[in-house]
Formats: C-alpha cells, structure tokens, sequence
C-alpha cells in the first residue's frame, strides 16, 4: 500500500478518488430519494457528447463535458417540470442522443474508439495536475452544496408540493439537484467513467439505506462507503491489473450485498410495530 504512493500518477488517483467517492454519493442520495436514480446514466451519455466536443475544439473536455451535461441536466428538468414529455422519455431521448452526438463529433475530430473508452470506462491513472484541481474544485462544490442545503434539497424530493407551500424555491432547487448530478458526472468520468458513474452515485446509497433509519444518517453513511469503495477500488485495481472503474463498481456492489445481509439481520431482532402496538394496548 505504502509503495503506492511513491508513483505521482498514483497519488494523482487517489486524490481523484476522494473527490469522486465522496461527491458522487453526495448528490446521488437526493436522486434515489427522487427516484431518479437512471439519471446519472442518461446525463453520463450526454456528457459523452461533451467531451467528443472537446476533442474536436481542442478545448479541455473535462470543461466542456461539464458545461454539456448542464445543458442536458436543465433540458431534462424543463421537459419533466412541463410536463409535456414523460420523464422515462426524456431520459430515452438523453441516452439516445447522447451516445450518437458523442459518437459523431468523436468521429469528425479523428479520435479513435480508446479514446472513448478512457472516458466511457475510466483512466484515472492519467488524471493530470490539471484536471486534478478541476475535480478538486467541483467535488468541493457538490459536496459543500449538497450537505449545507440537505434539508432544503429533501424537503423538494420529499414532496415538492408541500415544499412549495412552504415557500422552498422548488424549481431553482430542482434545478441545482440536476445541475449538480451533471457536474458530479463529469468529475467522476475520468475515475469510473461515464457508463459506470451512475453505479457509484446509487450503489452506495442502496447500502446506506440497508443499515440506517433516516436520511440524513443514509446521506452521510452513503458518502462514507463511497469513499471508501474509491479508495479500495484504486487499490484493489493497482495490486491485480484491472481497470479502477469497473473495480470500484464491483466492490460496491459486494459491499451492498454485505449489508443488505446485516441490514436483515438487524430487522429480525427489532420487534414488528404491530406487536409492540398490540403489547402496549393489552
């Protein structure tokens, strides 16, 4: 483990995978409790787009994968607040076209299909100093917003009609929540890529939510398996040769598997409601 840390390019990865752990779990608890959990897939696709642009400009395409995904973050909230087009729709149509326009641009800038698959499945090993303070800067951004504002962000996937009479700022919230998802998106592409970011925004929220009673215990056990899965997964990938991305995925998704075990556990030694209720009542 220690011998890890004398590579820069490795030392690089973790810090990215901090951000990363942390950021994404952060805003992809408001999602599930949204139940928009597909959303991080679809703007991942849209990001794709982004960053084939980038490469055709010559522009970073980190930045302009950040400002595509927006985009495509306020495009879906408008379609879904409007109401003219389904939700699932939308979502369809930001798989479908993201993929193509990506694709497309991909190929008028001349880029070979490895290029695209260090940003569909992750290249955090050449995450550059650049890049770094990028994802420093926006997982900062996430992660400050998404706990300074938890209880206002909740009230509005609680229930925004309540959270609208209740004077909460319902669209620009909503808003922020996609916006933030695009962001947390683009930061994560470069550790587990844009087909697998999604895995990291839910999978740790799933576990989280195997274990804990309330949100904001869900929210912040979320980030902490987050970080955790990032940080493992870097390593785990580094000592057996595989790919960081899918490697963090997979030890997500054993770590749900662990406490979906607990969690069953732990509910068959609480007593049922109805039993205490009808104990109380006698």
């Amino acid at each position: 483990m220690i011998e890890l840390l004398d590579y820069e390019f490795m030392r690089r990865a973790l810090i990215a995978a901090v951000f990363t752990g942390l950021a994404a779990p952060a805003i992809g608890t408001f999602l599930v409790q949204r139940r928009l959990a597909l959303l991080g897939d679809g703007l991942g696709h849209v990001a794709l787009t982004g960053v084939a642009l980038g490469l055709l400009t010559g522009i970073a395409p980190l930045m302009t994968a950040v400002i595509v995904a927006a985009l495509g973050a306020l495009l879906i909230e408008v379609l879904r607040a409007t109401g003219r087009t389904s939700g699932d729709v939308a979502l369809a149509m930001l798989f479908y076209g993201g993929i193509a326009g990506g694709v497309l641009l991909a190929n008028l800038a001349g880029e070979s299909a490895n290029t695209l698959n260090s940003y569909l499945f992750g290249a955090i090993t050449t995450v550059s100093t650049s890049d770094l303070i990028l994802v420093g800067s926006l997982g900062a951004v996430v992660v400050g917003l998404s706990l300074g504002l938890a209880p206002q962000l909740f009230a509005v996937c609680q229930d925004e009609e309540h959270a609208r009479v209740s004077g909460v700022p319902v669209r620009l919230l909503s808003a922020l929540i996609s916006v933030l998802a695009a962001v947390t998106i683009t930061l994560a592409m470069r550790t587990v890529g844009l087909l697998l970011v999604s895995a990291l925004m839910v999978v740790p929220v799933a576990a989280a939510q195997q274990i804990t009673r309330s949100f904001r215990t869900t929210h912040l056990a979320a980030m902490g398996i987050g970080l955790a899965v990032a940080l493992g997964g870097v390593v785990s990938s580094y000592q057996i040769e595989t790919q960081p991305g899918p490697t963090i995925v997979i030890l997500a998704i054993i770590v749900f598997g662990g406490l979906a075990g607990v969690g069953a556990f732990l509910r068959r030694l609480r007593p049922e409601p109805d039993l205490v209720d009808s104990g109380r009542g006698s």
